[in-house]
């Protein structure tokens, strides 16, 4: 094809396509860490395309500590929205953010996955190069990840001496707990999970597990109207109207992330395709309950809900 159009098209297209897929612990978006490094023993496998990417292409990489990693936020709850025209899109300028309480700022102040351009950069632990596969640590990707691009991290340009940041960025104590304690039945209940677990498992024994669970759940994932309003259909704040739209309530109930009871609210975390549900206290103490084999499975073994 030639001509002007064909012209216009090759100046605002552009030959991106994904090269490479994350393999992660997280199976869910629920539970997913905020940001990267907040969880150490947060595991994924970054599965590179051989026909795309040669193994000599990841020659050196193993020598960084560390390594930025471009993606593709494909679970957005809005991504269909983003093929429209953009004055059908409904791009929202503002987003909610968990430091805020729900408060709103204009979505370049925050790192939201609800973007004109749903791109995202992360940084992660290089912990191993092997052929095809880069093993990392400390991700916030969920499974089954696009990847655009890995960049080595370099500390004399990329850490930047002096940098500054509003002041509601550093609240990290809004999204903190107070502790996180298990259950008496709960390690014989991931023993009797782990037969199924293990075989595909990025973690070595059931303790290394319960580790990750605990680092995950030290950090308060539930979203802003879990938080606030556990036991009820959301309310959009600014109307006082029920939420129902679809696409809005999903930005409120975050996947499967909890279910109403007649005491407390039972929340759940997908790890692995391990069901692990647990409740929290008004002083943010947090119990682990138990843990069993997740029904919803993709490709039969991970979740990716």
């Amino acid at each position: 094809m030639s001509g002007p159009n064909s012209d216009n098209l090759k100046l605002n297209s552009y030959p991106m396509e994904p090269i490479a897929t994350v393999r992660s612990c997280f199976s869910t978006r629920n539970g997913t860490p905020r940001q990267p490094l907040l969880v150490p023993l947060a595991r994924a496998s970054l599965i590179f395309d051989s026909s795309r990417v040669p193994p000599a292409s990841l020659e050196g990489l193993e020598g960084y500590s560390h390594c930025w990693i471009i993606y593709v936020f494909h679970l957005n709850t809005d991504l269909e929205k983003l093929w429209k025209p953009s004055s059908q899109s409904k791009f929202k300028a503002k987003v909610r953010v968990p430091r805020l309480k729900g408060g709103k700022m204009g979505v370049f102040s925050t790192r939201s996955p609800h973007r004109p351009c749903p791109i995202g950069l992360t940084v992660a632990k290089v912990e191993a190069v092997r052929g095809h596969v880069v093993l990392l640590s400390g991700v916030d990707l969920v499974d089954g990840t696009p990847v655009l691009d890995v960049k080595p991290y370099l500390p004399y340009c990329d850490s930047i001496l002096g940098a500054t940041v509003p002041g509601w960025v550093k609240e990290d104590h809004l999204l903190t707990v107070d502790s996180v304690n298990f259950s008496e039945g709960f390690s014989s209940s991931l023993g009797d999970c782990w037969s199924m677990a293990e075989k595909k498992s990025l973690y070595a024994s059931p303790d290394e597990f319960e580790s990750l669970i605990k680092q995950v759940l030290s950090w308060d994932i539930r979203s802003v109207s879990q938080r606030s309003r556990p036991h009820n259909f959301p309310v959009d704040t600014e109307t006082g109207s029920t939420v129902d739209d679809a696409s809005t309530l999903e930005h409120y109930q975050e996947d499967e992330a909890f279910e109403n009871g007649s005491s407390a609210v039972i929340y759940h975390l997908i790890l692995e395709g391990l069901d692990v549900s647990y409740r929290m206290d008004s002083k943010a103490n947090v119990v682990v309950e138990n843990v069993t084999v997740s029904s919803h499975t993709q490709n039969g073994d991970q979740i990716i809900d």
